[in-house]
């Protein structure tokens, strides 16, 4: 992974559209069902849209169901972190861009093969490149 990127709030907000800023800073969650990745299914990776580190590929990606866009693994296990969440009131592990620690969405363990986990993603947290433009 590369260097940490590090911006000031102002200069996220200016970066961010509002509902990237929720989510990506503020760990916010859009509704489920109604990101624009939630039923994409063409080759390609996923983007953080943040900082445009590489997160996920469209090969780790499954319709699990949950109204967010769902993937069994990272592309590779240093483009994320993770950190034990208890918000809300439940105890859940959360998932963050390993480059600027944009709050990304949670991983649970009730996945598919071989990895066993569902990384349960925001929409608006991601920027998608189809595999013919990346």
């Amino acid at each position: 992974m590369t260097d940490k990127i590090t911006l000031t709030e102002a200069e996220w907000r200016e970066k961010l559209s509002p509902e990237q800023y929720h989510v990506l800073r503020e760990a916010g969650t859009e509704r489920a069902f109604t990101g624009k990745y939630d039923k994409t299914d063409q080759d390609g990776t996923y983007f953080c849209a943040g900082c445009g580190a590489p997160l996920f590929t469209n090969a780790d990606k499954y319709n699990s169901g949950c109204g967010w866009p769902a993937y069994s693994a990272p592309v590779d296990e240093s483009a994320v972190e993770v950190r034990r969440d208890m918000s809300h009131g439940m105890v859940r592990v959360e998932v963050l861009c390993a480059r600027c620690e944009g709050h990304l969405g949670h991983v649970f363990p009730d996945g598919p093969a071989p990895t066993g986990l569902r990384y349960c993603i925001n929409s608006a947290s991601l920027d998608f490149a189809p595999e013919d433009e990346e």
